[in-house]
């Protein structure tokens, strides 16, 4: 594929850079990616994505927005408040980049769909608010062998890893359930502020561009923790649980599955 011209100013700055160069811009716009939720972390990782020229970028959300989620999920703005999500990431995305594709899907992720959803994409974004949506997505991710990125934020604090098949343990590895109904606060009722969001978001979307361009460490085997009050990173090694039910040595989730837990209502 030749570049136009137009493409070519649009990522000089990318092309410059001998890590990615004409090769790994093309690479990029090859690549599928699916968000699933446009909110605080799939925001920001959303339009770098579309900025950086991933060529098709899925985008998945049942929510429409509401006022309060402007303080952080960037990607929205006062006018698309009551819209549907995944309209309002697509008319950014495409403000952003015309040169991306955008598909949207307007529905909760569930067991009975992600494994569709996510067949066709080349690596995940797990920009999900509440632990039963992480897990699901961690074991369809593993039982379909896709590579995809876990992040969380809460408070002041953040975390992400990075899953790529046969490379390093998965979110069930590390964390292995759950937690019981109200054992953790929610979002909505702990607060979080609003360019944690960013911080972590932008990183997942620099895992998923290294990933792509073959560049650089990916944090598969670390768990990265930023404290924003101390200004902190930790890189936490984290060890493969040959233990684990789902990408373990006796396996026993053979298909993903829903858990009935409280969830985060994040508005």
């Amino acid at each position: 594929m030749a570049f136009t011209n137009e493409q070519l100013e649009r990522y000089s700055r990318h092309i410059l850079l001998s890590e990615v160069g004409v090769k790994g811009q093309k690479k990029l716009l090859d690549a599928r990616v699916l968000i699933i939720g446009a909110g605080g972390l799939g925001a920001p990782c959303a339009l770098y994505l579309a900025a950086a020229g991933v060529g098709t970028i899925g985008v998945a959300d049942a929510d429409e927005v509401d006022l309060s989620n402007l303080q952080r999920q960037v990607i929205h703005s006062t006018p698309d408040v009551g819209k549907a999500k995944v309209e309002s990431a697509k008319e950014s995305i495409k403000a952003i980049n015309p040169d991306v594709t955008v598909k949207t899907y307007r529905t909760f992720v569930t067991a009975d769909n992600v494994m569709d959803l996510i067949s066709d994409y080349d690596f995940i974004i797990d920009g999900t608010d509440n632990f039963p949506a992480k897990f699901l997505i961690n074991d369809a991710c593993v039982l379909a062998k896709k590579p995809f990125s876990h992040a969380g934020i809460i408070r002041f604090k953040g975390q992400l890893m990075t899953y790529v098949p046969g490379q390093g343990p998965c979110y069930r590895c590390v964390f292995k359930n759950p937690p019981p109904p109200d054992a953790v606060p929610t979002c909505r009722q702990a607060g979080v502020i609003g360019t944690m969001g960013g911080v972590i978001g932008t990183l997942q979307a620099m895992e998923a561009i290294k990933y792509f361009i073959g560049k650089g460490e990916l944090l598969t085997g670390s768990l990265l923790t930023y404290d924003a009050l101390s200004m902190t990173f930790r890189k936490i090694k984290l060890p493969k649980n040959p233990g684990c039910e789902v990408c373990g040595e006796h396996l026993s989730i053979l298909a993903p599955f829903d858990y009935e837990q409280a969830v985060c209502d994040l508005k």
